[in-house]
Formats: structure tokens, sequence, C-alpha cells
């Protein structure tokens, strides 16, 4: 671990010889499960932030993690480093469910770590579930949205099942020992909790999104902006003036090409064109809508065909996602564009 770090240390230096100044508004500790690291390496990388970046005082310095990482301890230590936002894999709060998705915890864990990160200092809690795992019946799903609105969290992403080739869930569905995510399912369970959510205060700001006011996750929405963002670290993608470049997966392979000057496995600089069908892309999602603007002529006419359906509506100079329409939104976009 230590040599690891030095590496991301590093990797920051040069992130800022290469951007120039630069004022930073959130940092994320994701991929994988960073909690498992112990709060003074969450201590060594931010210090690392703020000698060579203004790290804004008011930043919002997000970690994910496992609940069966966390400790009373360990939260209050994390929340004196500066890391002020908890998103936290809760998933289900069915222990079937739990165990299909091959998730270690128990739900009462989930409900043990939240109390642990309000009594740390932590205001910004943020919950992901994932909905249409084999054998989740709706009353199942209904249970872990319940449950996660009894933590009264600040922020719910819900997602639905995706199934990852080489996984075991893959391999178990390709014998046929368990089904297929059926579509017309997924659909009946986004509605159910977007209903939920929406009673609970929770609105809903991307398609998979939702948060109280004021508390939408601040650095995804630079990702939807197609905003500058510098990944650090193994595996990281980065995103700067149009030019998107990925590093090495391996962290002993990353760490050794830190060290002889650069991690970057591959790069690829954004033409307008692609520039233009990514905004359009990730602006479908987004509560705010797309620019009508960014769009053809030809692709506004496909795109008043979803609002007579009642797919889209008219905000002003941008088309938004009705709920029916969130439910195919990937879909219109494929559909809308040249």
């Amino acid at each position: 671990m230590g040599d690891y770090l030095a590496a991301v240390r590093e990797e920051v230096r040069s992130a800022a010889r290469e951007s120039g100044p630069r004022h930073v508004r959130t940092v994320y500790f994701g991929g994988g499960t960073p909690s498992l690291m112990v709060a003074s390496d969450y201590r060594r990388v931010l210090d690392g932030v703020r000698e060579v970046f203004d790290l804004d005082p008011d930043a919002e310095i997000t970690t994910e993690a496992n609940p069966e990482t966390l400790s009373a301890e360990h939260l209050e230590q994390m929340r004196e480093t500066g890391v002020n936002r908890l998103s936290m894999g809760m998933q289900s709060a069915v222990p079937h469910v739990l165990a299909t998705l091959d998730r270690v915890h128990t739900p009462g864990r989930v409900v043990e770590a939240a109390a642990w990160a309000r009594s740390a200092g932590f205001s910004n809690l943020s919950l992901d579930l994932i909905y249409g795992t084999p054998g989740e019946s709706m009353a199942d799903w209904e249970t872990s949205v319940d449950q996660a609105l009894a933590l009264d969290p600040e922020h719910i992403s819900a997602y639905s099942l995706i199934v990852e080739e080489g996984t075991p869930l893959a391999r178990r569905m390709a014998r046929g020992e368990i089904p297929y995510p059926d579509e017309d399912d997924l659909a009946d369970k986004y509605c159910l909790a977007d209903e939920k959510f929406s009673g609970a205060g929770l609105e809903w700001y991307e398609v998979s999104n939702w948060a109280k006011p004021g508390f939408q996750c601040r650095h995804n929405m630079v990702y939807w902006h197609c905003d500058d963002w510098w990944g650090i670290g193994a595996g990281a993608h980065s995103f700067v003036g149009g030019k998107r470049w990925w590093n090495r997966r391996r962290p002993e392979t990353y760490a050794s090409a830190v060290r002889a000057g650069s991690p970057v496995e591959g790069s690829e600089i954004l033409t307008p064109e692609q520039a233009r069908l990514e905004a359009v892309m990730l602006g479908i999602r987004l509560a705010e809508g797309v620019d009508m603007a960014l769009l053809t002529p030809s692709e506004l006419v496909r795109a008043e065909n979803y609002v007579d359906s009642g797919h889209l509506v008219h905000h002003g100079t941008h088309l938004v996602c009705t709920l029916e329409g969130r439910l195919i939104a990937d879909g219109i976009t494929r559909e809308i564009l040249d």
C-alpha cells in the first residue's frame, strides 16, 4: 500500500504540472473498496492534492464504502481527514438477494454503519441499490427501498442489474440455473422506486440518481456535464480538454509505470462530432435535459416524435425525459441520433 500511495501522490503532482493551477471542487475515492484504506491513507492522498492544487474548503470529498469495512472508529477518523460524503453499497435489504449478488454484508450492517456515520459527523449519506437480481420479488425490492429510506439518506442511486461477462452470476445464467433480468420487471421496479423516493423528498436528477435538494452528487455532475476530471490510480480514466486517457490497470504495473514516467496505457482525442454525441447521450439522462441546439434538424424531427408519444417534454430550450422516457432513455438516444 505504501508504494502504491506514493505512486498516487506522484501522479497528483504530475497532474498539477500538466494542467497548471486548478481549483478542485470535488474529490472522489471510488472503484474497488477504498474504505479498506486506513484514515491516514486518506489523509496522505488529500494532503497530496492540497500541496499542488487549490482544494476548495467546501469541496465535496466522497468515499465509496462496503459496509463490512466500516466501524465507528474508522468513520470518525475518516471524517477528520476531510472526507465529508459517504457512499455505501447497500445493494439490497433482503438476505437471499445479497447472497445471489455474492455480497458478504447483512442488511443490519448497513443500518449500523449509517448510525456510525451520522455520529461521526457525516451529513451527506448516499446509498446504492441494485434491482432486478434473479429471485428478487417486487415485495423484496419494496423492502429494500423502504429500509433505505428509513435511514434518511441525502442521496440514493438505484441501478438495474448489469450482468458482466466472466462473472459467476453470468456463468450461472448461461447454464440456465437462474433467469436473465426481465425488462418489464425492471421497469415496474424503477417506477415503484421513483414514486417512493419522490414521496420522501428525493428528486431525480439523473436517470439512476435521486437526491434531496442541494445534495446532487457534484462529482458525478462533472462527468455528466463533460467537464474536466483527472482520474488518479490504477485503471483510472481521465478527461481534460477533449482528451480522454486511461491508466494501466494492475496496481503493481501502475506504480512501476509512474516511477518510469507515466502510467498512461492509452488515449484518444474526441472529435467535435464525438463530443456532441456524448453531450446528447448524457443530457438525455439528466433532469435538466438535452439542449436542442445540440441536435441536427433531422434529429429534432425524430425527437419531436418522442414528444408526441409522451416520452419527452419541452422545458425551454431543452428536451427532458418524462417517467416513461426515463425507462427507455438509452433507446431514445439511439433512435434520434443521425
